[in-house]
Order: structure tokens, then sequence, then C-alpha cells
């Protein structure tokens, strides 16, 4: 079932999706060679704690940390453990915040140091993507409207998008209905409507579509090894037009000032 939220609740949902920007702008500060991906979980873990938030993803079915750690070929769901960053590597960065009973959700692919031009271009394109699903999402449109439009922008610059994993409705849950996938027809899926929140996160790989789950369970890569990107939103429909709820300036005031 689809849950609108009234107007209060939307004021919760900004102040969740608030610290979940502000979380990965301090995650944006230790994404650099040599730092391990359980570092930046310990980090991302205390900073919402230090804010009254809470870590949503730890612990949640099982998952062992705050952050979902995606280096290179791993498309979502990966483990925070002793690996190192390395120079040439992406690290995406998927976490949940939970403020006053209410979730926000966020993504972003960090290049570590100097990253392969065609792997620049990938990450690129799954960020535009993102922007391009956001447009076609309004009041009266469809989730299919949504799933097309990623679809048709990827695949058209000879990128592969992930079927088994997709975006989803948000709120006092990390995950509620609908689901929003990143392929699709256009005006098929439910009407979208005042009050919904959604997270839209295309996760897109430079070569084959196809995934495997490791062992743990939880750890979904590409096939082939090749390189995915993943960047994510929590957005709300408030009278009729989109309103993006979490924002990358903060992670882009940290890389910024990082190449000045």
């Amino acid at each position: 079932m689809i849950y609108l939220k009234t107007p209060e609740e939307l004021a919760l949902m900004r102040e969740a999706s608030e610290l979940v920007s502000r979380t990965l702008g301090e995650i944006a500060k230790w994404a650099r060679p040599g730092v391990t991906t359980r570092q930046i979980d310990n980090v991302a873990r205390e900073f919402i704690l230090d804010n009254g938030g809470k870590p949503a993803c730890l612990g949640y079915g099982g998952f062992p940390g705050t952050v979902c750690c995606e280096v290179n070929e791993t498309v979502v769901h990966g483990f925070p453990s002793n690996y190192e960053l390395r120079e040439g590597d992406i690290f995406g960065a998927d976490t949940v915040v939970e403020l006053n009973g209410f979730n926000g959700d966020m993504c972003y692919t960090f290049p570590i140091g100097e990253v392969a031009p065609e792997v620049l271009a990938l990450c690129r394109t799954t960020k535009e993507s993102l922007y391009v699903g956001i447009e076609a999402c309004r009041a009266g449109h469809r989730i299919g409207d949504i799933a097309q439009a990623v679809q048709q922008y990827c695949e058209k610059r000879g990128y592969s998008v992930v079927r088994e994993m997709c975006g989803h409705g948000i709120g006092k849950s990390m995950h509620e209905d609908p689901e929003v996938p990143n392929y699709g027809r256009r005006g098929t899926g439910p009407v979208i409507r005042n009050g919904m929140c959604l997270c839209i996160e295309p996760m897109i790989n430079l070569g084959s579509r196809n995934i495997v789950i490791e062992r743990d369970g939880w750890t979904c890569r590409t096939r082939d090894r090749k390189p995915s990107a993943h960047y994510e939103h929590t957005l709300a429909i408030v009278d009729g037009q989109t309103e993006i709820l979490t924002t990358f300036d903060y992670v882009e005031e940290v890389l910024q000032e990082r190449f000045i």
C-alpha cells in the first residue's frame, strides 16, 4: 500500500533527508586513497548518532554496517571492510538515516583519485540519468515514466541498466511501496500523487546488466566485474511538483575544495 504523507510528516522527511545529506558530506571528506571502507562506515555512524539520528541500515535484516559500500564492480549492499580505497577506484556510499521516526536515503559514487575516463563517463551518465528520472516524476504521471526515462537515457549512451534492484517509496520505513524500477514502459505502474515520497536510484553498469549475489547473501556485483555506478535522491510530490529532499551540495562542496 502506498502511504501518502501529511504536511507535518513531509516536514519530518525533510529533516531526515537533510541529515543524510550532511552525512554523505562527511563521507566525502574520507573518500580518498588509503582509507578503508570500515573507517568510512565508522565516521558515518558516529556522525549520525552525534546529530540525533539513527543509522537505519545497521542491523536491517542483519546488515552489518551503516553504509552500503560499493567499490568498483559492487552494484549495491557491499559490506564495510578492511579494503583500502585505491587510486582509480570508484566508491558508492549508500546510506539511510532515521530521524524522529522518518527516513532519508541517498547514494553518491565517489571517484578515488585519478579515475579512467570511461569510468568517469559512466558515473556522469548515471548521475545525469537520476535527474532525468526526477524530471519525469510529476503528479499525474506514472512510475513507468520514471523507469523509461532512466533506461532510455543510459542505454542510448551504451550502458546497461540493473533490473533486479530498484528504487522505492520511503517514509516511516526505509522501503515502502511503490517500487521504482530503472527500466520499463511509459504509462505503466502506479499513478504519482501528492504526498508520495520516493527514492529514485539508477544503478548503471559499464558492461553487461547481469549481476550475481555473493555468498554473504547481500553483496551484489556485476557478473563481468566491470564497474557499476549508483546515485540516489529522496524526493516528495508536493502541490503537483517534485521536491528533492536530499542534496549533493555538501558532497560537491568537499569535492570542489579538494581540487582547488
